[in-house]
């Protein structure tokens, strides 16, 4: 099946999932989730990947940092079993000028997913000033670095993919905007009891999209509003139904700064149109500075 961040082009900015590069990759990227921030490092942008994910040595956190031609910067990684160095930092030397990453999980509380729900802070520091601060510990992040709370740059959170497992309901938190409010994000579908199975995607329990004739739309695209904002859903399907038992669906929700477009635009079932409506939704929303993509992996659970 394509993978969404596949039909970007050379010219798009790929999200690398870091997690994917190390041993057992096919295992680990069905067990991450993985969060990109835009940052200003060396008066340039550059990306910053936060992965959680989860394998059979345990948990494990990475963070990436990385330019938008998707030229390498540097990595750390903390691995062990259930995080058992909860705390600590790491620093480079990165163009004669000093990197450091702080985390601290000591506190942090964990439900069901990889992500911690609060308790904790992963910072990177550049040249004194913070880059990027996340979690709900900010506070002790600031004093940990010895950075002022004006320093924090204008961080923007611009993608996140994430692995959902389900045999009918697939759910998750979603935020669609930097800073915005988090939603309850189900996706329902049954491939098993039905001749002619539908699709439905709810937000806060309100149904936002229901495709109908699911097997003829295995792939296409619609457009909801969330937060007053409008959000392009782009879903894949096809594995589902025609690909191996192990096989995932691929949902994007993408939101865009051009709503007028969005309600013109036509359902796409093609592929290679697909891929090009993908491509351009995903670079047009990127360059107003108002673009975010949230992609969703569902696993069927045998």
């Amino acid at each position: 099946m394509r993978d969404f961040p596949s039909c970007f082009g050379e010219n798009g900015v790929q999200v690398a999932d870091a997690s994917c590069s190390s041993v057992g990759a096919s295992q680990v990227c069905q067990n991450s989730v993985t969060s990109v921030y835009k940052c200003i490092l060396f008066a340039k942008t550059c990306l910053i990947s936060i992965v959680w994910a989860k394998n059979l040595m345990g948990q494990c956190l990475s963070v990436e940092i990385g330019d938008v031609s998707n030229n390498f910067i540097c990595k750390v990684d903390v691995r062990s079993s259930l995080f058992s160095k909860k705390k600590g930092s790491k620093s480079f030397e990165v163009n004669s000028s000093k990197i450091e990453v702080f985390w601290d999980l000591s506190l942090a509380k964990f439900g069901s997913g990889l992500e911690p729900l609060e308790g904790y802070y992963v910072a990177v520091v550049c040249k004194g000033e913070m880059v990027l601060v996340i979690g709900d510990l900010k506070k002790e992040a600031f004093q940990k670095t010895g950075t002022a709370k004006f320093s924090l740059s204008s961080a923007i959170f611009i993608s996140k993919r994430e692995h959902i497992y389900g045999k009918r309901v697939f759910g998750t938190k979603a935020q669609f905007c930097d800073n915005g409010q988090i939603h309850d994000l189900r996706i329902e579908c049954d491939t098993n009891l039905s001749d002619d199975p539908f699709l439905l995607v709810r937000v806060d329990a309100k149904t936002v999209m229901q495709i109908q004739h699911l097997k003829w739309k295995f792939r296409g695209n619609d457009t909801i509003l969330v937060d007053g904002l409008p959000v392009e859903v782009f879903w894949d399907v096809h594995n589902w139904f025609f690909g191996q038992s192990l096989g995932n669906a691929v949902f994007m929700f993408q939101t865009s700064s051009s709503a007028e477009k969005l309600w013109t635009s036509p359902s796409i079932s093609d592929s290679s149109m697909f891929s090009w409506s993908c491509s351009e939704s995903f670079r047009e929303s990127k360059s107003s500075g108002l673009g975010f993509s949230l992609f969703l992996y569902a696993w069927k659970n045998e």
